[in-house]
């Protein structure tokens, strides 16, 4: 009677197993990068792309995207250790070993190239790859321990799913992606730093120079402000470079109006020493309820227009 349990045990050690894997590539970061590509294509093809085509755009940027966040997390292995937020992650905890989670990135990212090239075009594949190269290369290796930069130039491999999903369409790029990704770009440092702002601690525990940590909380909320300013009206800028109507525009100006509310609100605590990590979560959850609904509203401005016309 006892025959089954060595069964049961394997397919709870093959689960948690899966479970690491997944957790490697950050699954809740790709989440994002996925609700940025899809309205990207529908703006770019003025209209709703095959089905066919947003499904393999999609498999290879989340591909690409999963196999980023992975290296990230071999490379970070020893940080992640030092911080409360991420200690338990798959590295950590040993649920895999740094050299199989590096074959499985490298194949994610091996298989996002091939992927795109055969199923999008070239010029997809080489974006999606070349933004892993920055993530890792740049940003993870070079700039994160040394500079209080880091995310704001580290933010643009965040930025290129966007001229990936451009790209999957048009199999070319124009000034209207290069907006939308300057839009990415600028809303990273504000929606970031106000989550560093949160854990903070943790990363002076791990001596990663995030700008809270090496500066004080009323220049980091200053900054939050002035990038917000710039993102306001980088995303306004947008309307009529890719030639956007009233739904994007009125969506923009309202998005935009509330995150100035809550960065400024945060700035005001900040200078009157009240500020706290409960303050800094709001900004920062907004920050992805204004991206996820602007992103929406461009790609319910080009359907909404086309259905009139």
């Amino acid at each position: 009677m006892s025959a089954p349990a060595p069964t049961l045990q394997a397919q709870v050690s093959m689960r948690s197993t899966v479970g690491a894997y997944i957790a490697l590539t950050k699954p809740r970061i790709i989440e994002l990068l996925l609700v940025t590509t899809l309205p990207t294509m529908v703006v770019a093809r003025r209209g709703l792309p095959s089905l066919w085509l947003m499904l393999a755009t999609l498999v290879g940027g989340t591909l690409a995207a999963g196999g980023a966040n992975a290296i990230n997390m071999v490379v970070d292995r020893d940080i992640d250790r030092l911080m409360n937020r991420t200690k338990n992650r798959p590295l950590v905890t040993g649920a895999m070993s740094p050299r199989a989670a590096l074959t499985f990135a490298l194949s994610l990212e091996v298989g996002a190239f091939v992927e795109l090239w055969l199923a999008v075009n070239l010029l997809s594949a080489v974006l999606a790859v070349s933004a892993t190269l920055f993530y890792v290369f740049v940003y993870t290796l070079w700039l994160k321990r040394r500079s209080s930069q880091n995310i704001v130039i580290g933010g643009a491999a965040g930025a290129v799913p966007v001229l990936v999903g451009w790209a999957a369409v048009t199999n070319s790029l124009s000034w209207a992606p290069v907006v939308l990704f300057a839009v990415i770009f600028i809303w990273t440092p504000p929606h970031f730093w106000a989550l560093a702002v949160r854990y903070k601690e943790d990363y002076a525990a791990a001596d990663v120079p995030m700008l809270p940590v090496v500066a004080s909380m009323k220049r980091t909320t200053r900054e939050i402000v002035m990038y917000t300013v710039l993102l306001v009206a980088v995303s306004l800028l947008f309307g009529p470079v890719a030639h956007l109507g009233l739904i994007y525009m009125i969506s923009a100006a309202l998005l935009g109006a509330g995150f100035l509310f809550m960065t400024t609100r945060l700035w005001g605590l900040a200078r009157s020493d009240r500020a706290t990590g409960r303050e800094a979560m709001r900004v920062f959850s907004y920050s992805i309820t204004y991206l996820t609904v602007l992103f929406v509203a461009m790609a319910g401005d080009v359907l909404i227009s086309n259905h009139i016309h």
